[in-house]
């Protein structure tokens, strides 16, 4: 992984003394802190996967109680991601950024104390709310340094962005394996703490300051900031994932909840001079919208994959922990490599055309698997899967860039996290549904029927998506 990083970073441009490029390009100092703060968020998302049946043996919880450790972070980073991102186009990235990495070192060290599987669930809403500021932050770090520069960042930069979020969860279930095998599922949560002290250090050295023009301005602008707007927006998002989480007919009650939050927070947003979300542009940026949604799409498949198939390696097909983390290692290798070779090529479409065809082949594969599927069958599977893995979610995140509004990229990113968040809990949701007590061959079939179903869906949206043509002639020009 070290390498192609590399290679991908040292593609920019060569720089000059102090790290900037002759012709004041890019600031390659900023590269270190933006890929560490981004990554610290969907590491936490994919490790986690591996240490969930450990969890439930160490304190006596079925699936249905331990998923609420998926859940608890996904909760805490659709509601926080873009709130801190809105903070983040107010006050700039660097205090943000730093706060959140504190965070993020405090609810390690809670995790790795854990006494009980409550408090352990405490642990991961800190780590959602502390990894909320590493991906809005480097964004706008993106979009900042064009400005300085006078022209578009580099596509190496987007693409390294890439790789560091999406992408580099896949190596979650490896890492997460090989730390089990080490020292104990608690040694998943203790990573964060020497994490969080390098993020806070490189950020501290390299995250420039806000100029004290800019810094007052955003102060004055924090007296109008949407408060009541971000609590409708928590409120609504809370009952929904709630719902989703445990979906039962006496629960329909807070899908009434969701409905009124949903209705107030439309008018207040509609109506507030400074909106948390501003409904007018959003509204009017039907590509964005559509991206969103084809997020929520691609994610659900990516999740219910994540934590579904390697559940059921461990407890269908009889795989250890680390076993089961090595077996994902080939998705690993295949995302980075599919994303290093396509980052810097700017069509959009392509790739989320060919990474939906790729997302419908896997979850065909999955109905052939059984509880003595040869080795081999497992790797193609996992190959196979990396494709989409290293595409689509690149190709969203550079469609975010193209059709967002400069002065809100980061609290746009941090939507589109919100998205994937979402789509990670109706993954949670039904792998909760389809295993049961146990992930057995049975409930994986079940599982893979309705991953295939939403992955045609995801297919069907980017072919008819005739804008996404419109933003891949624009990220040619910028070129």
């Amino acid at each position: 992984m070290t390498s192609v990083l590399a290679q991908v970073a040292g593609s920019l441009r060569r720089r000059g003394p102090g790290g900037r490029a002759p012709g004041d390009g890019f600031d390659r100092r900023l590269l270190a802190p933006m890929m560490l703060g981004s990554v610290l968020n969907p590491v936490n998302s994919s490790i986690i996967s591996v240490a969930l049946v450990p969890i439930g043996a160490a304190f006596g919880a079925p699936p249905s109680r331990t998923a609420w450790l998926i859940s608890a972070l996904y909760l805490a980073t659709a509601i926080g991601q873009p709130v801190v991102g809105r903070l983040i186009d107010l006050f700039g990235p660097r205090r943000l950024f730093l706060a959140g990495t504190a965070l993020t070192g405090l609810a390690g060290v809670v995790g790795m104390l854990a006494p009980n599987l409550w408090t352990l669930i405490a642990a991961r809403v800190l780590l959602g709310f502390g990894t909320c500021a590493g991906y809005p932050a480097a964004m706008s770090l993106i979009r900042s340094e064009a400005g300085r520069t006078g022209r578009d960042s580099p596509a190496g930069v987007l693409t390294v962005l890439a790789i560091t979020t999406q992408t580099v969860a896949v190596v979650g279930p490896s890492l997460g394996g090989l730390l089990i095998g080490l020292g104990g599922w608690r040694t998943t949560l203790a990573l964060n703490i020497p994490l969080a002290l390098a993020g806070i250090a490189l950020g501290a050295l390299r995250l420039p300051k806000t100029p004290l023009p800019e810094r007052a301005q955003g102060e004055r602008r924090l007296a109008g900031l949407d408060l009541m707007g971000m609590g409708l927006f928590a409120v609504m998002l809370i009952s929904l994932l709630v719902f989703l989480m445990n979906p039962d007919i006496g629960h329909l009650c807070l899908l009434a909840v969701v409905a009124v939050a949903a209705t107030a927070f439309a008018v207040r947003e509609l109506r507030a001079e400074t909106p948390f979300i501003d409904l007018h542009v959003l509204g009017g940026n039907k590509a964005l919208l559509v991206t969103y949604g084809r997020a929520l799409l691609t994610y659900v498949v990516t999740y219910a994959f994540l934590y579904g198939y390697t559940q059921w390696l461990e407890e269908g097909r009889g795989l250890s922990a680390s076993q089961a983390g090595l077996a994902q290692l080939p998705l690993f290798g295949t995302a980075i490599l599919v994303s290093a070779a396509t980052g810097r090529r700017p069509e959009i479409r392509g790739k989320l055309l060919a990474g939906a065809a790729a997302q419908v082949a896997a979850c065909a594969l999955l109905l052939l698997l059984h509880s003595s599927s040869a080795v081999w069958l497992i790797v193609v599977v996992a190959l196979v899967v990396g494709v989409p893995q290293g595409l689509n979610s690149l190709a969203l995140q550079n469609s975010v860039y193209h059709q967002a509004d400069p002065e809100r990229l980061a609290s746009s990113a941090g939507l589109l996290r919100t998205f994937g968040y979402l789509g990670a809990i109706v993954a949670s949701a039904a792998n909760g549904a389809f295993f049961g007590a146990r992930a057995s061959t049975t409930g994986m079939h079940h599982l893979a029927w309705f991953m295939l179903a939403i992955s045609v869906a995801f297919l069907l949206v980017t072919v008819v998506d005739r804008s996404l043509s419109r933003a891949g002639s624009a990220s040619r020009k910028a070129e």
